[in-house]
């Protein structure tokens, strides 16, 4: 017999897989899922241990309840943000792109503040124009932004055509946020989804 309190406190909280349970008791996997099933803990879903085996430190963000009119403003404002600029096609991330480096400031302050992410899982797309050069363009948001060049994926480069007010707004491309996380997408994409329905 494998006690409840044990699976509960392995399984459950500290996120340890069957397999690993099995090696730690030094059983098989089926006993580890049988007294799983006869405690009646539930298990988790095929995409629930892949999330567990992605981030086995947890979340890489933590929600921060808005608390003064200042945090819900922010909180409000980056939710808006997301919702008109961001790319909420894509469900494993949290993506948001545009041209102007306040904007992109004020939803890097949003996450930071709100969901104190992980900077370090923080990854940054540009695609610019064949005119202008990539190693500029990255460097300059890197300086609005005081991020890494590291944190850069590869540069996407458009051909130029005929000059226009795009192209003088896009100068130095166009910047996309990536934070992998299917989680905090989901929460930041509910967030939106009550907001719509309760207006």
């Amino acid at each position: 017999m494998i006690e409840k309190e044990l699976l509960v406190r392995e399984y459950r909280d500290r996120k340890k897989s069957v397999r690993d349970i099995a090696g730690k008791l030094e059983c098989s996997e089926n006993k580890v899922t049988y007294w799983l099933q006869k405690h009646n803990v539930k298990k988790r879903t095929i995409s629930e241990a892949l999330y567990t085996k992605l981030n086995p430190k947890g979340d890489p963000f933590s929600f921060t309840n808005p608390t003064s009119s200042n945090s819900w403003l922010l909180y409000g404002l980056g939710l808006g943000l997301f919702w008109g600029e961001g790319n909420k096609a894509n469900k494993n991330s949290v993506r948001l792109g545009n041209t102007d480096p306040d904007l992109i400031r004020v939803f890097l302050v949003f996450l930071d503040s709100v969901y104190k992410i992980n900077h370090s899982r923080l990854r940054f797309g540009l695609q610019i124009f064949s005119d202008c050069s990539p190693d500029t363009a990255r460097a300059y948001w890197c300086r609005k932004l005081s991020i890494k060049p590291s944190q850069f994926q590869k540069v996407v480069i458009t051909q130029s055509r005929k000059k226009g007010t795009y192209r003088t707004k896009n100068q130095h491309g166009v910047l996309t946020i990536y934070f992998s996380n299917t989680k905090l997408r989901d929460t930041i994409v509910s967030a939106i989804e009550r907001l719509r329905t309760e207006i």
